[in-house]
């Protein structure tokens, strides 16, 4: 049973003679024992063994499919808690601790405790470049202008950063934001997220990029200057189709071969309208491309959104064809780490449930979960953490959280790609709806012409 502390204080009509009878019963307790620990000190002990309580027994399953050692995590931070002085180190540790949750939507939906400013007046901005992993090797994947004119253009391959080796600068970058609390449930997410938003520092702040000539292996430093806000996040689509269309903030068109390309930037509840409009306007394409790359997720009815990609008046498995433009060709589904929440849903139906191939550079962000609320003793703040998993059949029936939905085919972006601003996974999704996917993967028939 959760304690409840409260501080005791003099009321302001309190006399003189009553004053000086509390303090003196006071004084004969303490030559009797020691001090006791004051309310406040005690609160933050009694938050943080709540915590450490609650987050294993209703979040147990998921900490153990993470390979989380929680029972490390109660030693360090049972610890940890004795040493906790004022609000703000409590909210500090909390926040820690919350990071251990590996856990992509964990986080203080209130906190009555404010987070120090630590600013100094100045703004968190970024160096104006991305950068991804591919084969073992970093590579810029988008510049602005006035980075590409230091010679740091899409495809220029990183070695080092601020003189670290780039994988190990990126990995530890990861692995301080997830200790801080900012929420990624797997190592492939936090490491895409480093690629980008790790990237940023205080206005002003200078980065150094080695950089690494193609044709001549020579070397060369690239520092950039933080400014003009956060480092902006991946859009996920470096290919844009012929005719480029908007639905919201899908884009949608088609491939010079004819094929249909749908990229789905977010899950909106009018999804399946939006599905509705984009299809007809595609007309009768031989194939589909659906791209979800950074798929920020959102919430729709899920099956509706199925539905559109069934023969019209079939039923198949749970699933009913829906819509006035259903599609039923071939479908190759393209995804990253960077695909969250419903994104991971939407995108792993056609997979799991055997409607589509997928392809991707890596798996979705792992991040699919059914969540809980509590409330630390204290009152002073308001977890929301995962406690089960969304798609529990989805991984052999590990679902998606801690883990994501993993492509048939690894596809990874190639520097001359990058170079001449081509995809190479879209080209690899074109190809497989050319020759056809490999057999007996995909169950649904789609028919090729």
């Amino acid at each position: 049973m959760p304690m409840n502390f409260q501080r005791v204080v003099a009321p302001a009509t309190m006399t003189m003679a009553a004053a000086c009878a509390l303090l003196t019963v006071g004084a004969v307790q303490a030559a009797d024992q020691e001090p006791p620990k004051t309310p406040t000190s005690i609160s933050y002990e009694a938050d943080v063994a709540f915590l450490l309580k609650e987050f294993e027994t209703q979040a147990g399953r998921l900490l153990k499919v993470k390979g989380v050692d929680w029972d490390a995590v109660k030693v360090e931070f049972t610890e940890a808690a004795k040493n906790v002085k004022t609000d703000e180190e409590h909210l500090k540790l909390v926040m820690r601790l919350t990071g251990k949750l590996r856990d992509g939507h964990a986080g203080l939906r209130n906190s009555k405790v404010k987070w120090p400013d630590e600013s100094q007046g100045r703004k968190y901005s970024g160096p104006g470049v991305l950068l991804l992993v591919s084969e073992g090797k970093v590579y810029v994947s988008a510049a602005y202008d006035r980075v590409a004119e230091q010679g740091m253009g899409p495809g220029t391959e990183v070695v080092k950063i601020d003189g670290v080796p780039v994988l190990e600068w990126l990995r530890k970058r990861a692995k301080e934001k997830q200790d801080e609390g900012s929420g990624y449930s797997t190592e492939h997410q936090a490491l895409y997220a480093a690629c980008h938003w790790g990237l940023a520092g205080w206005d002003g702040s200078t980065i150094t990029f080695e950089t690494k000539d193609a044709a001549t292996g020579e070397t060369r430093e690239v520092k950039l200057t933080r400014s003009g806000g956060t480092n902006y996040v991946p859009s996920g689509r470096l290919y844009n189709p012929v005719d480029r269309k908007r639905a919201g903030r899908q884009t949608y068109g088609k491939t010079a071969e004819g094929y249909g390309y749908i990229h789905l930037r977010d899950v909106p509840g009018d999804l399946p309208l939006q599905l509705d409009q984009m299809l007809k306007d595609l007309g009768d394409v031989r194939g589909l491309i659906l791209d979800v790359r950074a798929n920020g997720g959102g919430g729709c009815d899920h099956e509706a959104v199925f539905g559109r990609f069934l023969a019209r008046g079939q039923t198949w498995k749970q699933y009913t064809s829906a819509g006035d433009n259903p599609f039923s060709g071939p479908m190759v589904v393209i995804v990253d780490a960077g695909v969250r929440s419903a994104g991971e849903t939407i995108g792993g139906m056609f997979k799991e449930d055997g409607r589509a191939y997928m392809i991707g550079d890596a798996p979705t962000a792992g991040t699919s979960s059914q969540k809980s609320e509590v409330t630390t003793p204290s009152g002073l703040f308001t977890i929301r953490f995962s406690v089960s998993s969304n798609k529990g059949r989805f991984n052999g029936g590990r679902g998606i959280e801690g883990i994501g939905v993993l492509p048939h085919e690894i596809v990874s972006m190639k520097a001359d790609d990058l170079r001449k601003r081509e995809d190479t996974e879209v080209k690899r999704a074109v190809e497989l709806l050319q020759k056809g996917f490999p057999k007996g993967v995909v169950e649904y028939g789609g028919k090729w012409e």
